[in-house]
């Protein structure tokens, strides 16, 4: 193999790993992400939870249930 030859199938090599590192953080980033948005969606839910618990309280208290 020459050195033109050498330096292309190098070039090649370093671009293949270069695509497989960015779509390992593609996919890393997309992971973060998904866990983010079940993160907000649990937070979400316990806030709902916890507000409808204070209305049935405050229903329990006033006499309006």
């Amino acid at each position: 193999m020459d050195n033109s030859q050498s330096m292309s199938y190098n070039a090649g090599q370093a671009k293949g790993q270069a695509e497989v590192k960015k779509d390992q953080v593609v996919d890393q980033a997309s992971n973060a992400m998904q866990s983010a948005k079940e993160s907000c969606q649990q937070a979400g839910q316990q806030m709902k939870e916890k507000a409808q618990g204070a209305a049935d309280a405050i229903k329990d208290a006033t006499g309006m249930k």
